[in-house]
């Protein structure tokens, strides 16, 4: 058990989870860990059988149907595994027929389809990407996301720009400006996701011959009486498929071809981001909380909800293209412990609100509520210790003493200052606080913090005695806009 100012987990990997803030005197205490061993004891063990089993405690399918849940498994490559080194390949060899042949990709999905996706861009490609040299992206196609909204002057929007791009690429390396469109979708059925598919579809058909499209298509693969519309439509028009597997929500998709299929096409280290997940997953196999930073994130935050009503938690990433990892973490912590119902039926109305924040950008907008607002959070930190370019600031104008007294250090330290201070003034004000420190921003240190993340919310479904795997609240809204769709189709076919 670590004492108040030692309160560090840190793997052999240099990943660290710094939680001083959130234990010790005033904050989550010794005693309040103890009174919860045998919780804490049984949702570890819980979790290990859910791994040896993919097994979990009255899980039912949204048919009502038993349901293994697998995403522990998706770490690991191998024959019989979800991601075996032939899908693997497959996808590599994806991304490698992709390079010098097409112009642009456009992936289409919501949910776990788009968020996980853009944080594997966010991370590797950044915000100019698709303003680089062909040479400069080795090749890889520019890389556009669309689908995770109905919105008409978006979906427009991108369709004048391929549009515009193809026009002004007459004449270059290939005859024709080729795109490459990836739906992603289990069922074929996801609203917002086929019915902008559809539209930037037949819109570019119509742009043919200046532009060349083809669809891949991410869904369900099974054949026969089970077969998704999706699946369907691709066996007929000859689209490539790659799987949306059974067992594997979407918000825990990121680690399955569903994510990986985003990697293949813009070079991102895959095998990388496999052995990050898997150092983590192997780290958190212990029962010891103090070596278990998946187990001991979940027990204080739990913790921290159900005795000290911390009810909000702000992940706040230090890092412009870290925003997206708060947006993907937003969704899993709501749909997997946002619930109704513990597991014997019983009103509980558990899970945290999480709301998404960005350092420094935040502590000009946000910080003033989370310092001085209600005492109802929990502020979640992301550190990167190191980054790859960090430029020295410059003392450009010595003759303004304010502007010289940042000169000579660099940005990534002028960035930590500021996390650190934000960090010590909550806690000095017992506002629970906790810090990730990730050595580098590498595929290999985001696998380690994603599945972090991911086996945490198992951690605490157990502990809150939750199903967190199914997503009922999302059903509600489905069958009340699927008569609501019915009735316009009506009025507009009069």
């Amino acid at each position: 058990m670590p004492n108040d100012q030692n309160a560090c987990l840190t793997l052999p990997s240099g990943f660290c989870f710094d939680y001083a803030n959130f234990y010790g005197e005033g904050k989550v205490t010794a005693a309040d860990i103890a009174a919860l061993a045998e919780r804490i004891e049984a949702a570890h063990a819980a979790v290990e059988y859910l791994r040896r089993t993919g097994e979990v405690r009255g899980h039912l399918s949204k048919d009502g149907l038993p349901e293994k849940v697998l995403f522990p498994q998706l770490p690991y490559i191998k024959e019989g595994n979800l991601n075996s080194p032939t899908s693997i390949a497959r996808l590599k060899a994806f991304g490698q027929s992709l390079r010098y042949k097409v112009d642009a990709v456009v992936s289409f999905g919501i949910g776990g389809s788009y968020l996980g996706n853009k944080v594997l861009f966010d991370v590797h490609c950044g915000e100019f990407w698709n303003y680089k040299l062909v040479e400069a992206r080795s090749g890889y196609p520019k890389l556009y996301f669309s689908g995770n909204n109905i919105d008409p002057r978006r979906t427009q929007d991108l369709i004048a720009h391929l549009a515009a791009e193809a026009k002004a690429a007459q004449g270059g390396r290939n005859e024709k400006y080729k795109v490459t469109l990836i739906v992603i979708s289990k069922s074929g059925s996801t609203i917002d996701t086929m019915a902008t598919f559809m539209v930037v579809y037949e819109a570019l058909k119509q742009q043919a011959p200046l532009i060349d499209v083809d669809v891949v298509a991410v869904t369900d693969p099974a054949e026969g009486a089970g077969e998704t519309l999706l699946g369907r439509l691709a066996r007929e028009q000859g689209w490539p498929m790659f799987s949306v597997p059974d067992g594997v929500g979407g918000r825990f998709s990121v680690f399955s071809e569903v994510g990986l299929i985003t990697a293949a096409c813009i070079g991102f280290d895959i095998d990388a981001f496999l052995a990050g997940a898997r150092a983590m997953d192997e780290a958190c196999r212990t029962g010891d909380i103090w070596r278990n930073p998946a187990l001991l994130n979940a027990v204080l935050k739990f913790i921290a909800a159900e005795k000290y009503g911390r009810n909000i938690e702000v992940f706040m990433p230090y890092g412009d293209y870290l925003k997206s990892v708060a947006e993907w973490y937003v969704q899993l912590l709501a749909e997997s412990l946002g619930k109704r119902y513990d597991r014997e039926g019983r009103e509980v109305f558990y899970g945290r609100t999480p709301i998404v924040a960005v350092g420094t950008t935040d502590m000009h907008a946000q910080t003033q509520q989370h310092q001085d607002g209600k005492k109802d959070k929990v502020v979640q930190f992301v550190k990167i210790a190191e980054w790859e370019g960090d430029p020295v600031i410059p003392d450009a104008f010595p003759g303004e003493a304010k502007l010289a007294a940042i000169a000579g250090i660099t940005m990534g330290q002028a960035l930590d200052a500021a996390r650190a201070a934000n960090a010590e003034a909550l806690a000095g004000d017992g506002r629970f606080n906790a810090t990730f420190v990730l050595p580098r921003l590498n595929a290999f240190h985001l696998g380690e913090l994603l599945y972090l993340l991911a086996l945490s919310v198992a951690y605490e479904g157990e502990l809150a005695n939750v199903d967190a795997f199914d997503q009922p609240g999302v059903e509600a809204y489905k069958r009340i806009m699927g008569v609501k769709l019915g009735s316009l189709k009506k009025q507009f076919n009069r």
